[in-house]
């Protein structure tokens, strides 16, 4: 506990001004709301239906009961996952006679060699899940906490830490096109790299380090596969429970502290110390919400021009530390090609089968969602120009001179042009003179969630 007492007046406890500031800043929009007492009010996990019953009436119950039946099967599997994971952290290789493994020699191998070079911004995220049995999240999360010494500087214990881990694997969706614990761990990998940035690397303290990743891996848990408006106009409790407002981005915020502490992760922190990291992680989790912004980029764009930002401040390096989970969750344009393309794939296909529903119960279908209007390359030329390019380039002059930021801004150029390419050798001649060059409006692209 005495290493413990000494974090709690330094690194770990922030110091009373800079912690005001956070919570100011955190507190500002209002969204951060508490029940009795200030006590933080969680959702309990699995406890309301992806969307309404009323709409999909025996087609979701039918739905949630073989949900049930693969999530007790998938559980029953995580012990032994969990200790292939832990070998593999070691470096230990299985001996393999007379004993049960989920990865052969040859697997678990190629998913070390991975490991080592995860800070690369190539790093495929689809192989590594392949290579780790669709536990890249778990793997990757334990290994980061290790590469930051995190485990050793907040005393956490590896069995509480593997279930919460495993808890939120389990908690994303795989019959997500996109909205998965893939999509989870692709996140974590690219704040991973933001966080080696040179800018950022020299300032981040171990808790800084501790939030982002857990944020980062965390901040689409339980996604339903379909967006804001689409719970709205379906009165779906959490809509109703979060007043219209950032529905999603609250709903995974509320279920990574319900895993928290079900977890008991944080228990052996004082009170005060858990409960700042859960809002702190609110705070972070809450910014992925596209309909903000604006309202993240107006000010990242102020800071720049006046070159004020200050990392020595714990309220500035949370400002930067929102900014780069921002980054992490769009930047699928800015990897290559061959990943790129599968992502935006995936997200369209995410977008279709939400307007096969919507088409399905006669209710109108959303932008971006009609398969026979909305191309993929469209829908990608629009999100690139309108959300990608302009957050990606304030985030260039704030690391520039960085290697990676260079590398990601070709990335986007190139992908965009291919894009264009796809989608003009499809077009009839007749209607492109018709369609304005990125597609798309920036009110449709920003409905995208």
């Amino acid at each position: 506990m005495s290493c413990l007492m000494v974090e709690r007046s330094g690194a770990v406890a922030l110091k009373r001004s800079e912690q005001n500031a956070i919570q100011l800043c955190m507190l500002a929009d209002g969204r951060l709301n508490t029940g009795h007492a200030g006590v933080l009010l969680v959702e309990r996990r699995g406890s309301y239906p992806l969307i309404d019953l009323r709409i999909l009436k025996t087609s979701a119950q039918q739905g949630e009961v073989e949900a049930g039946t693969r999530r007790k099967v998938k559980r029953q599997l995580s012990f032994q996952r969990y200790c292939q994971a832990s070998r593999l952290l070691r470096g230990a290789m299985p001996n393999t006679t007379g004993s049960l493994h989920l990865l052969d020699e040859n697997y678990l191998g190629q998913a070390a060699h991975m490991l080592s070079k995860v800070g690369t911004w190539n790093f495929d995220i689809f192989l590594f899940d392949r290579l780790t049995n669709g536990n890249s999240l778990v793997t990757l999360m334990c290994h980061l906490f290790n590469v930051y010494g995190l485990v050793h500087h907040f005393q956490l214990d590896m069995i509480k830490l593997h279930r919460f881990l495993g808890m939120v694997q389990d908690d994303y969706h795989s019959q997500n096109p996109y909205h998965n614990a893939v999509h989870a761990a692709d996140v974590t990998q690219a704040m991973y790299c933001y966080l080696k940035e040179p800018k950022l690397a020299e300032q981040l303290s171990p808790l800084d380090m501790f939030l982002a990743l857990m944020a980062a891996a965390a901040h689409d848990v339980d996604h339903p596969g379909v967006n804001q408006p689409f719970l709205i106009k379906t009165r779906h409790h959490l809509a109703s429970l979060y007043q219209n407002t950032s529905v999603l981005e609250s709903h995974h915020w509320r279920s990574t502290v319900g895993m928290l502490r079900e977890s008991g992760l944080l228990s052996h922190l004082p009170a005060d110390i858990s409960q700042d990291i859960e809002q702190q992680l609110g705070s972070l989790i809450l910014a992925t919400d596209i309909s903000r912004q604006n309202e993240f980029l107006s000010t990242f764009r102020e800071h720049l021009d006046n070159q004020d930002l200050d990392l020595q401040l714990a309220s500035h390096r949370h400002f930067i530390l929102q900014i780069a989970l921002k980054c992490a969750d769009i930047c699928n344009p800015c990897r290559v090609w061959e990943l790129s393309r599968q992502w935006s794939e995936r997200v369209c296909e995410e977008f279709y089968r939400q307007g096969d529903l919507e088409r399905k119960f006669d209710m109108e279908v959303s932008p971006l969602c009609n398969q026979q209007a909305d191309s993929v390359p469209a829908i990608q030329i629009g999100f690139i120009s309108y959300i990608v390019e302009p957050l990606f380039d304030e985030w260039h002059r704030f690391t520039e001179p960085s290697p990676l930021s260079h590398t990601m801004m070709g990335h986007i150029h190139k992908n965009k042009a291919s894009w264009s390419r796809l989608r003009y050798a499809n077009t009839p001649s007749d209607t492109q003179a018709e369609e304005p060059e990125g597609g798309g409006g920036r009110g449709e692209v920003e409905g995208i969630s």
